[in-house]
């Protein structure tokens, strides 16, 4: 296993790339105190009013929300994620040392909107996913964020200047609209596209190859998530996983097949190393 430091260096070189997913959020809590859900089933409790589902929906997010979404609406799940997301709280460490780095290329794929807020000093790219639209084939829509007027303006595919960062957030956020790929006909409308080639911008496409990839927070146990990964990290090299349990065989299977190293630290504990050697 490398040492911090050459994961900084691979990190700072564009070499690695930080992959961001839900887990990030446990043991955060909103300004109210509300703990910020961090998991497949806290999330599904949060955005079901405080309550359990039945097991067969609280096996998979996606799932649970399709079905609320068709008891109560789409507006319904989508109010609640904002109530989660788009609350007040502090930004992460994560988000806070990403951001210090001031990294080429992050993927985060959360809904909330700390890590570009915390971008708004500086001129960068913002990449979001769509889901569930007619017009086109492509699943994505690009910003470029001005530093100056503090706007986001909406620029075509062939547009993207890969010498500013880019912050790709594949399934959706809320500014500089709404966009949230929650529910499974989200997903799968996603994937679909995904699998023919159009979620990713062409540049980005270009850029990745060879790529390798750190997931914080990402639990591979879970198929979409898996399913997501598999097709952002096309061509990728290999990378790194944060994982203090032992994996189950899918997670193993995916680990392999993507040819990841296992880092045996939690999030606090990596996060802690490399704010001392940044």
């Amino acid at each position: 296993m490398k040492n911090i430091k050459e994961i900084i260096k691979e990190l700072k070189d564009g070499l690695t790339v930080p992959y961001l997913g839900l887990e990030i959020f446990k043991g955060a809590k909103a300004e109210n105190g509300e703990p910020i859900p961090f998991d497949n089933d806290s999330l599904i409790i949060a955005v079901n009013n405080k309550r359990a589902m039945s097991p067969r929906l609280m096996f998979e997010a996606s799932r649970a929300f399709m079905y609320l979404e068709q008891k109560k609406g789409r507006r319904y799940i989508e109010g609640m994620h904002h109530l989660i997301f788009n609350n007040n709280f502090e930004p992460l460490k994560i988000h806070k040392l990403l951001t210090k780095m001031n990294l080429n290329y992050i993927i985060d794929t959360n809904l909330d909107t700390k890590l570009s807020n915390l971008y708004s000093d500086r001129n960068h790219i913002l990449i979001i996913g769509i889901a569930r639209i007619t017009a086109e084939f492509d699943r994505f829509e690009i910003y470029k964020f001005d530093k100056d007027t503090k706007e986001y303006s909406l620029i075509e595919k062939e547009s993207i200047d890969l010498s500013l960062p880019i912050i790709f957030k594949p399934l959706g956020t809320f500014e500089p609209k709404d966009s949230l790929i929650i529910s499974d006909a989200d997903y799968v409308d996603w994937l679909t596209e995904a699998m023919g080639g159009f979620a990713i911008p062409p540049k980005i496409k270009e850029y990745r190859k060879g790529k390798k990839y750190l997931f914080f927070g990402v639990p591979f146990s879970r198929d979409t998530n898996r399913m997501v990964a598999n097709e952002i990290t096309i061509d990728l090299d290999s990378g790194y996983v944060l994982l203090t349990t032992e994996p189950t065989k899918k997670e193993l299977k995916f680990i392999e097949k993507h040819n990841l190293k296992i880092i045996d630290k939690s999030l606090d504990e990596f996060i802690t190393e490399l704010e001392k050697e940044i």
